[in-house]
């Protein structure tokens, strides 16, 4: 919760990727949140009321992630309303004229994301969703600890760069400092 407060201001790419850490964890814990006070809540090093806190937070993912049927797989809407609000915010970087650098890094990436998304099969998932889903499967390969092809890697290297400007952009936009037309 504390984790994911500081993401989601400071970067929102890194927020959902943390939230489909979370996701997966919880399902990793069988949806149990005792088991999830004794693996996950146990390790931090906060008071009582910090982790009574958390353990709220985890309870109300739970509920959320059981009413929306995603116990198993796929992902809460309140990470789905994020790719949706960035998919808004790419449309609008992609028509205008102002930001070139963004259409440069989208279209240096498109090569990677078309060919993800035909190796997946997942070829009317969103674009971004694309994105977001080859950036936390490396993670998790890293994780595991098992090797990331060099083609891989080079996707990867364009598909951050080109998250990392929308995320900076999402950003300037929530602060009211980004500026689509004259």
């Amino acid at each position: 919760m504390f984790i994911a407060q500081q993401l989601k201001e400071r970067n929102i790419a890194e927020y959902l990727i943390y939230m489909w850490q979370v996701e997966d964890l919880i399902r990793a814990n069988d949806c149990d949140i005792e088991k999830i006070k004794s693996t996950i809540i146990s390790q931090y090093q906060i008071g009582e009321d910090e982790k009574e806190k958390l353990a709220r937070w985890y309870e109300d993912l739970i509920a959320m992630m059981r009413e929306e049927g995603v116990v198993e797989k796929g992902h809460l809407q309140i990470n789905k309303n994020i790719i949706l609000l960035l998919t808004d915010l790419h449309l609008d970087l992609l028509r205008s004229p102002k930001f070139p650098f963004y259409g440069a890094a989208y279209f240096k990436a498109l090569p990677f994301i078309v060919e993800l998304r035909n190796k997946s099969g997942k070829k009317d998932e969103p674009e971004l969703e694309t994105c977001f889903e080859a950036l936390y499967g490396v993670m998790l390969l890293k994780l595991q600890k098992k090797e990331v092809s060099a083609d891989t890697e080079k996707a990867i290297k364009e598909i951050s760069s080109f998250l990392s400007l929308l995320a900076n952009y999402y950003d300037k936009d929530k602060k009211g400092e980004l500026k689509l037309d004259d």
